[in-house]
This record gives structure tokens, C-alpha cells and sequence, in this order.
């Protein structure tokens, strides 16, 4: 199997800062975006932690699994499951530590999507309303269920979906991370297969653009980066209403010929690391708005691939497909708004009055 990939990240038109921030990691198979909140240039803090403190996890266990762990383990998933649950989990902590560092950036918070692959699987995990979309055989099958209020009233049958995306609450989220020293996350565990193609990304697109436009785009033959900034350009083309992030990663099968290239031990080939976030220590947390982000590069060669958005090659490496891929389950319903993470009202929002 080899992995394809393609992100980028937007300021839009109405925002002044970007507080959203992504995670190329081919060389693990590792993606994420987070959504930063909070203003005051704060959000930007909690998404660029958010995304550095997870890679930072991922990469910490790679090779060792017998670490503790510091939450527990869960048996119910996977190695990889909980690496990338527990990376979330102490994610939340730094971005709490932050606030008590830094008590101007109360009330931060981020939103977040990430995914990881290996030869078999993808495991996804999210906090907050940014998604994960699964193409498939010309099917787009949402992976996430929005951490959000007008979620749970359309779970609850009181709202349609029309109708959450055009509510005046529809920004406000149930879970985030910054909202407390724990903080839920959501997790599934998927085989994948050649052709698959998994969209990352934060509500500043899935609030301009609408699941028929991204089931279009994904099918396309389109290279990644074409749609991918395809997709960017509609939302800002709607109004551009909140920062934009997408990523798109893409499986595909290798042949046999390739196969025979590949390390006799089956472990990835090593590859551009893409990280768009600059690297701080914790007690540094002064945003960085308008630096340009050094790449983080493997000490390895190369291998031709993708585009990344600063020009870089991100390839991706060759794993032989396993088995045929089965129809993943959509995970049980679980739950932003531009300011801190806020619980939103139990029931339907009650009118204005004069």
C-alpha cells in the first residue's frame, strides 16, 4: 500500500488570522487539522500545540509500544487506536498547561481530526465539528459526527440537516480541547484498500461547501492538490466565512513489480515530513502568525511524490494491500464557536422576543 496526499489551509475572507493548523506525516502515515478558538490570535496557539504535541506522541512510540500509558489502555482498540487517542488526550493537557503558562489565553481551545494509517487500516479520531469523509467506490461516507449542539438536535430529530447548517448556533461546539483537564475522544478503526480517498478537514469548508460538491471533487480525476484547492476556492467563492483546511489522502495499490522494491521487513520507506506549524518549546507559546514554517525532513532519501503546499515532495510509502476492504460503520453519534469552547443549550433555541 502507498499513500497520496495533498493539504492546505486558508485564511478566508472575513478572517484577519489563521488560527487552523494541519500535519503532513507520510513517512508514519500520519495526518491531523485542528481548529483553533479563542481570538486574540489565542486559537492559533491551541491548533499549532494541538498538532505538534501528537505528532511529537506518534513519533515518541513508534518503535516502543510497551511505554505506559499514561490514560490506560483500551483493549476494545488497537496499538495504533490508542497511540492516537492518548496523543489527543496529552494534547488537551498542553494546551491547558498553556492557559495556567499564559492566563491571557484563557478560554482557547481547538477543535481536531486526525488519522493513521498503516497497512491495513486507517484509525481516525476527532474532538469538536472538523470531519473526516471516507470515497469509496463512488460513495462519500462521513466518518464523524460533529461535536456541535445543532448535532445533537439533528440526532434527536429536531432539527434536519438543512436546518443545522444555517442555525444560528451551528458554531457552537460540545467538546474541544482546552475545555477541561479530560476531554472524550471519538475513534474508528478501517480497513482501507486501493482508490480509497479520506477528506481531513475544518468547518470553514463543510460550512461553505456541501457534501454532493465534496463527493464530486473526490471523485474527480483531478490530481490531490487540484482538488483540494478546488475545493478551498469554492468555500471562498460561498463567502469564506471562517479559516479553511483540507487535507486529502489517497491509497493506493501497489504493483507487483514495485512490491518487489520494498524492504524485506515490510516497514515503510522513509519520506518528507511536512509540518506546517512552527516548532516551539511548551513554555513558549507566542504565536507565530505570518512566519513562514520551516519543513521537517526525514534523514533519509527521498522518494518522488505529491506536492505539498509550500512545494515540497511528501511521497508516500509502499505497503503490499493486505485484504479487500470492508464498508467501515459509521461510529455512534457523539458533538465551536469562534471564542471559547462553549457547552450549548440542552434543547432547541427558543425565539427572540421583542
Amino acid at each position: 500500500m502507498a499513500l497520496n496526499a495533498f493539504g492546505l489551509t486558508d485564511v478566508g475572507r472575513k478572517r484577519k488570522h489563521n488560527e487552523d493548523a494541519y500535519l503532513l506525516d507520510a513517512e508514519r502515515g500520519l495526518f491531523v487539522v485542528a481548529d483553533g478558538m479563542g481570538g486574540h490570535a489565542a486559537g492559533e496557539v491551541a491548533s499549532r500545540l494541538t498538532v505538534e504535541s501528537i505528532q511529537e506522541f506518534i513519533s515518541g512510540t513508534e518503535d516502543d509500544h510497551d511505554n505506559t500509558w499514561p490514560f490506560g489502555y483500551n483493549n476494545r482498540y488497537s496499538v495504533d487506536g490508542n497511540r492516537l487517542s492518548t496523543a489527543v488526550e496529552r494534547a488537551n493537557e498542553k494546551v491547558m498547561r498553556a492557559v495556567v503558562n499564559r492566563p491571557e489565553l484563557k478560554g482557547m481551545g481547538t477543535t481536531v481530526v486526525a488519522a493513521l494509517f498503516d497497512e491495513k487500516r486507517a484509525t481516525l479520531v476527532h474532538v469538536g465539528d472538523s470531519r473526516a469523509y471516507l470515497m469509496r467506490e463512488s460513495e462519500l461516507r462521513r466518518l464523524t459526527d460533529d461535536h456541535s449542539w445543532v448535532q445533537e438536535q439533528v440526532n434527536a430529530g429536531i432539527l434536519s440537516e438543512e436546518e443545522a447548517r444555517s442555525h444560528p448556533l451551528k458554531n457552537v461546539v460540545t467538546r474541544a480541547l482546552g475545555g477541561g483537564t479530560h476531554v472524550a475522544v471519538d475513534l474508528i478503526e478501517i480497513p482501507v484498500g486501493g482508490g480509497d480517498r479520506f477528506l481531513l478537514c475544518s468547518d470553514g469548508l463543510t460550512g461553505m461547501v456541501s457534501d454532493e460538491e465534496i463527493t464530486s471533487a473526490l471523485s474527480s480525476q483531478r490530481s490531490l492538490e487540484e482538488i483540494v484547492r478546488g475545493l478551498i476556492d469554492l468555500a471562498n467563492e460561498r463567502g469564506g466565512v471562517d479559516n479553511i483546511t483540507a487535507i486529502v489522502v489517497e491509497v493506493k495499490s501497489v504493483r507487483p513489480a514495485e512490491s518487489a522494491t520494498k524492504p524485506a521487513d515490510g516497514s515503510r520507506e522513509k519520506t518528507t515530513v511536512s509540518l506546517r506549524v512552527s516548532t516551539v518549546s511548551d513554555e513558549d507559546v507566542t504565536p507565530r502568525d505570518g512566519v513562514e514554517i520551516p519543513v521537517v525532513e526525514a534523514p533519509v532519501v527521498e522518494t518522488p511524490g505529491v506536492e505539498t503546499p509550500a512545494g515540497e515532495p511528501a511521497p508516500a510509502a509502499a505497503e503490499t494491500p493486505q485484504e479487500s476492504p470492508e464498508k467501515p460503520e459509521l461510529p455512534e453519534t457523539p458533538e465551536k464557536q469562534d471564542g471559547p469552547p462553549v457547552k450549548g443549550p440542552e434543547g432547541p433555541a427558543p425565539p427572540a422576543t421583542g
